[in-house]
């Protein structure tokens, strides 16, 4: 699917590809123009109050960002490739079209910034200012960095070391400044001189200082590790942003060479830079250039890489995902250039800003809601390495949209109205997408609605969820198999007991509502949950075998069916060759055998013992983590084993487990033992004799069914439960810990 995937290109590491474009965003114009005129306004207290505030924001959608990031590999596209890959297509493509569309235009804001910044030092004594000048120098800007960006990212991101270098000196060199010119006792308290809307009109005026952190997210697609390097970069540069932002007023309160009402003057903007810093202007223009020009290098990279994105899963058209022999979306970029130098043409930007930065913010809402949702549906396949709680994730979802309402209450409704038409028409042209999101998790959870939406959507092996068929005559005398089958479908999948009775058996044919009620009234009984059904059948094993084919509906189709082990040596033999048959349908086959009820005791310990030659493990894992999802099972140790004749073997063999439980996201201890003098019941024997649950593989291909039961039988003896996991899964559907 990936372009890229076609070209050698540089890869960027975490400080390079994200952390130095993520700061010099944060660390941009509003510094250099705003922050005098808040600590004028608000003091030092109120102004500390609204960085915690603003920094939290940004914080929380970093760390929302970060678990999403470690979730799954993140391809380019950067937001848009995350937020799609979550909530699906449509919402994705409802945030990543407006998104590509601002990021353009803020290459335009940025270069009209830096001409209209340059502009203001032309000498009286050259006369008149042209009137084409400053957009003839704003197009010069545009046409640089587009050519730049162009050519190589690697030059374009080299090129914000330096302005990285500038825009650190120039605020040491205020602190030098300020302390050389003379401190007083802080400025602690608000006069709103020139801020008369208050605390509230300061915070929104402040807060677009603190966004632009997702510019280093923009570069996915080109980063060596994303996984490592996303939430690394991101967060260390909101961390770095979130300091330096406390800094800078304390010493901003203190000085003697301004007066309150210089600071809190509006007009005043770098020029209170320049009069403190040492230096002065030589220094903070350079400065300001430099942050508003890698903010307009920023945007010119991430924005044809989301056009590329667009391009890539049918939203925008496929030859703009064309790459170059360096690996830029070079059609992309030149677009971009040219929609960027239109924008210079239009009428009242300064309107048009604040509608983007409105737009802008929908994005912070849209990562935090994809986090939230991803946490509440308890998907089996939101594994992430850094865990944020779905109430934080929806607190910064929230602050962001409280944001936008104090920025510009007008284009808060405009922009989720066009985010909203726009998701309507990318769901009206019933696209198709490639791959599984929280979305078809959420369908899952509702009625008929999301069986329809469900029907629509192709099932991804990411959204693999146990939904069981289990064959069971009497609820009541077999409530330990129903228990646990219940176990793995709580939260996580579906389960459904089917009673088989022949047309023969006239009162129990004429009793079927009854029969299906007793089963739901013992459910209850037994405080579990699962669907009932009875099934009529001329044959019990024929039976199994076609209910298994047939069962489930649209795309929840049963994927594994449950027996428990008999009790008598015919029906052994029977439930292994009805097991055989049903393989071959691509069933998962679990068997359960119970000795001991499934303890209620707090510390738990499941045992898996690990085979290698077949692709039971892998099933084993996933169904061991589900179980551990339940509030009874939280505190459950997760053990592997397994038996090697040698030590070489032991040594490769361990190494290919740990490395597999690693990739696996799941906590699990690893230990292999020798096959000496014991055999290797004896060893299960031993090792597991006090294990809460065990699981085993299930041999594909049965040979000799007395020996089967008879090997069964002599496991499941000393043990207090057990499971033998069959994993018959198609290449396409085969449940995996790696997803």
């Amino acid at each position: 699917m990936s372009a890229a995937s076609n070209h050698n290109h540089k890869k960027f590491g975490t400080f390079l590809g994200v952390y130095v474009p993520s700061v010099l965003t944060i660390l941009g114009l509003i510094m250099y123009l705003r922050f005098g005129w808040v600590v004028g306004n608000a003091g030092l207290i109120k102004t500390v109050i609204i960085v915690l505030l603003a920094s939290s924001i940004t914080f929380i959608t970093g760390l929302s960002a970060s678990a999403i990031s470690t979730n799954f590999k993140i391809g380019v596209g950067g937001e848009y490739y995350m937020i799609s890959r979550s909530l699906g297509l449509e919402p994705g493509g409802a945030i990543g079209i407006p998104l590509y569309l601002c990021r353009t235009l803020s290459v335009t804001f940025y270069s009209l910034g830096l001409a209209e910044s340059i502009l203001v030092l032309w000498p009286e004594s050259w006369g008149v200012l042209p009137s084409f000048a400053l957009r003839g120098l704003a197009i010069f800007f545009i046409v640089m960095v587009t050519l730049l960006s162009g050519k190589s990212a690697n030059l374009a991101l080299k090129s914000q070391i330096p302005i990285l270098i500038i825009v650190s000196l120039s605020i040491v060199a205020l602190i030098i400044g300020i302390i050389i010119k003379g401190v007083h006792a802080p400025v602690m308290e608000a006069n709103y001189s020139t801020a008369p809307k208050g605390f509230w009109y300061v915070f929104a005026v402040f807060f677009p200082a603190v966004t632009g952190f997702t510019a280093g997210i923009g570069m996915s697609g080109d980063l060596k590790n994303p996984q490592k390097s996303i939430p690394v970069g991101t967060l260390g540069a909101v961390v770095s942003g979130a300091v330096i932002y406390l800094i800078i007023p304390i010493f901003l309160s203190i000085t003697a060479a301004l007066t309150l009402e210089e600071l809190a003057d509006p007009d005043a903007g770098v020029t209170i830079w320049t009069r403190l810093a040492v230096f002065g202007p030589l220094i903070v223009y350079p400065a300001v250039w430099g942050a508003v020009l890698s903010s307009a290098f920023g945007s010119i990279l991430g924005g044809p890489r989301i056009l590329q994105a667009l391009s890539m899963d049918g939203l925008a058209p496929k030859i703009l995902s064309k790459l170059s022999k360096t690996g830029q979306p070079t059609i992309a970029t030149w677009i971009s250039g040219i929609i960027a130098i239109l924008a210079i043409f239009i009428g009242n930007l300064n309107t048009i800003a604040q509608y983007v930065s409105v737009l802008f913010l929908t994005l912070y809402v849209a990562i935090n809601i994809s986090a939230a949702v991803e946490k509440l549906i308890k998907s089996p396949s939101y594994r992430p390495r850094i865990n944020v709680p779905w109430i934080v994730s929806l607190i910064g979802a929230i602050g962001a949209i409280v944001v936008m309402i104090l920025i510009n209450p007008i284009a808060f409704l405009f922009a989720f109205g066009l985010e909203a038409l726009i998701m309507y028409l990318l769901i009206s042209r019933n696209l198709e997408q490639q791959w599984g999101d929280s979305a078809a998790g959420i369908w899952m959870r509702i009625s008929r609605f999301a069986l329809l939406k469900l029907n629509s959507r192709k099932i991804h092996v990411r959204n693999w969820r146990p939904f069981m068929l289990l064959f069971i005559n009497d609820i009541k005398t077999r409530i330990d198999v129903v228990r646990f089958a219940a176990l793995l479908g709580q939260d996580s999948g579906i389960l459904t007991i089917s009673k088989l009775i022949k047309p023969d058996d006239q009162e129990q044919v004429k009793n079927v509502k009854g029969l299906i009620f007793e089963m739901r009234k013992d459910l209850k009984n037994a405080e579990l949950e699962a669907f009932t059904e009875v099934n009529i059948v001329d044959d019990f094993k024929r039976g199994m075998y076609t209910v298994s084919a047939s069962h489930g509906i649209a795309g929840l189709k049963t994927n594994t069916v449950v027996f428990g082990w008999s009790q008598t040596n015919d029906g052994k033999r029977e439930e292994l060759e009805t097991i055989q048959k049903i393989s071959k349908l691509h069933k998962n086959i679990l068997l359960l055998h119970f000795n001991d009820s499934l303890t209620k005791k707090k510390d738990k310990r499941i045992d898996i013992w690990w085979g290698g030659k077949e692709k039971n493990g892998d099933l084993m894992l996933l169904l061991s983590y589900l179980i551990s999802l339940n509030n009874t099972w939280r505190k459950t140790s997760i053990n592997i084993f397994s038996v090697v004749k040698t030590e070489e073997e032991r040594s490769d063999f361990e190494t290919q487990i740990k490395v597999a439980v690693y990739e696996s996201r799941i906590v699990a201890h690893v230990e292999l033992f020798l096959m000496e003098n014991d055999d290797f019941i004896s060893i299960l024997g031993k090792k597991s004799a006090d294990a809460d649950l065990v699981f085993l593989g299930l041999a594909h291909h049965i040979r000799d069914y007395a020996e089967t039961i008879k090997t069964i039988d002599k496991i499941t003896g000393n043990l207090k439960a057990v499971v033998f996991v069959q994993n018959n899964g198609m290449d396409d559907e085969i449940p995996t810990i790696f997803k």
